[in-house]
């Protein structure tokens, strides 16, 4: 499978974001990322999570569900990322998740830098805030020129990273866990290129 979207909950993005959501061939909501999922304008496949959060009911017949404890150790979205990599799928994009709890956005940026998911070609979180991708070897990504972007490591030091297309390039540089250095860099071209040896680099886009 190439693509597929999840959406989680959190906050509702303005409906601008559709036009940078790639075609999708799965939707999956975690829990009230249903709700996000249709005002967007989309058609939800398959529902995971808890069900404490979403409000729409009676559910479409179309949606498979898969209903989860309350007594769960994971997050809806870890549970809904892991069902959708059973799919084998190239590009995995989360929509929304920002803007709720403190506690579950973090622990969703981190989840970005787990190592179950480093078979994934591409995965990219979009929200109202920002546009997240995630780099492991090497990520080709669009931005407008003069637009911020930070490189941030995430889940221990990243090294062996290059870049091209920023105004501060990097050269075989290493960025340990908890460095700020590569915060608020800014996009030259509109092609940016990030490669690295080991470890992994949120790539971030701010959208204010």
């Amino acid at each position: 499978m190439e693509t597929i979207i999840i959406f989680t909950g959190g906050d509702h993005p303005d409906l601008d974001i559709v036009d940078d959501l790639p075609h999708a061939d799965l939707i999956i909501a975690a829990d009230s990322g249903y709700e996000t999922a249709v005002g967007l304008g989309y058609r939800v496949d398959v529902l995971v999570g808890d069900m404490d959060s979403i409000t729409t009911t009676p559910l479409p017949d179309h949606v498979i569900v898969e209903r989860h404890s309350t007594d769960k150790d994971q997050t809806d979205l870890d549970l809904a990322i892991e069902l959708a990599m059973r799919e084998d799928p190239s590009r995995l994009v989360l929509v929304g998740g920002t803007g709720g709890r403190h506690d579950h956005e973090l622990a969703s940026t981190l989840l970005l830098g787990s190592r179950r998911w480093e078979g994934l070609d591409e995965l990219d979180w979009f929200s109202s805030r920002s546009r997240i991708h995630v780099a492991r070897t090497r990520r080709v990504i669009h931005g407008d020129i003069g637009s911020t972007l930070s490189l941030i490591p995430i889940g221990g030091e990243a090294t062996g990273i290059n870049t091209r297309g920023l105004k501060w390039e990097l050269r075989d540089d290493t960025l340990p866990s908890g460095s700020t250095r590569g915060v608020s860099n800014v996009v030259v071209q509109p092609i940016v290129e990030v490669s690295l040896t080991t470890g992994c680099l949120l790539l971030v886009i701010p959208l204010s």
